[in-house]
């Protein structure tokens, strides 16, 4: 990604108090530059039918293998913009299958996951601002993940990165928050596993919480079927807003998404 054009990126919605005010019109050399660079974009419409064939042409192409390893690349390097294509491509994999009635695009690990995030979607998008999603990609890791809208965006982008190759240093460390998964207490919510994975690998809160939410939407840290202890819920959480500590990981989808790194093995 451009240096510059990430940086022009971030400065259109952040800075250091916060969020800036939402721009209603890009425009300017700034931008022009960002366009240019594919890291900005002018409004999109495009109905819901288009989103599905070009979800199903990027299908064709990125396999589950090279998202498995970008979001393990990631872990180390901290770049976060790579990590959220893994639930994109499984979150709309499960979407093909059931719109087109295809085992084609079937998935087999769906019955992992007590707790079913439905993607977002509209019939027709008029005008939307694909740069505020962007901008949560390349900032956080991504926070719309269950929106349609997001992850073809998602997708789309990391189809134009480089190849990237994960390290024994990368799943040394999935291997250890997995681990910290099943050191918690039954009752503990997923807000306290955010907090064990705080010295693991360089992130901050936000990005810890995309980094849950991923493994969340994979059926990895899934909800199970056990009663819920206590409160049992994380108001400020999705995929895993009901995961508590009696629940784990699942070690047969951690398997299917990185065992060829001994994970789950």
């Amino acid at each position: 990604m451009d240096k510059k054009a990430r940086q022009i990126l971030l400065k259109t919605f952040w800075e250091s108090s916060g969020w800036k005010p939402r721009p209603t019109v890009f425009a300017g050399p700034d931008f022009e530059y960002a366009r240019s660079q594919g890291v900005m974009f002018d409004p999109i419409t495009i109905t819901y039918d288009e989103l599905l064939h070009r979800l199903r042409a990027l299908h064709e192409e990125i396999t589950l293998e090279r998202v498995s390893e970008a979001f393990l690349h990631s872990l180390s390097t901290r770049k976060v913009h790579l990590r959220s294509a893994l639930s994109s491509w499984v979150l709309t994999r499960k979407l093909l299958a059931q719109t087109d009635g295809s085992e084609r695009w079937s998935w087999p690990l769906d019955e992992h996951n007590m707790y079913t995030i439905p993607l977002i979607s509209s019939p027709q998008y008029r005008a939307e601002d694909l740069n505020v999603l962007n901008f949560e990609r390349v900032k956080w890791g991504g926070i719309r993940l269950y929106w349609l809208l997001y992850c073809w965006l998602d997708l789309e982008l990391w189809s134009k990165e480089l190849p990237v190759h994960a390290t024994k240093e990368d799943a040394h460390i999935l291997q250890q928050m997995l681990i910290e998964a099943t050191r918690c207490e039954p009752g503990d919510s997923a807000r306290k596993l955010e907090k064990r994975w705080k010295d693991l690998f360089p992130s901050n809160k936000n990005e810890r919480d995309v980094v849950m939410e991923i493994l969340g939407h994979i059926g990895i840290l899934a909800t199970t079927d056990a009663p819920r202890i206590g409160r049992g819920h994380d108001s400020d959480m999705v995929s895993v807003a009901t995961w508590q500590g009696q629940d784990g990981y699942q070690v047969e989808a951690a398997r299917v998404y990185f065992g060829r790194w001994g994970i789950g093995q």
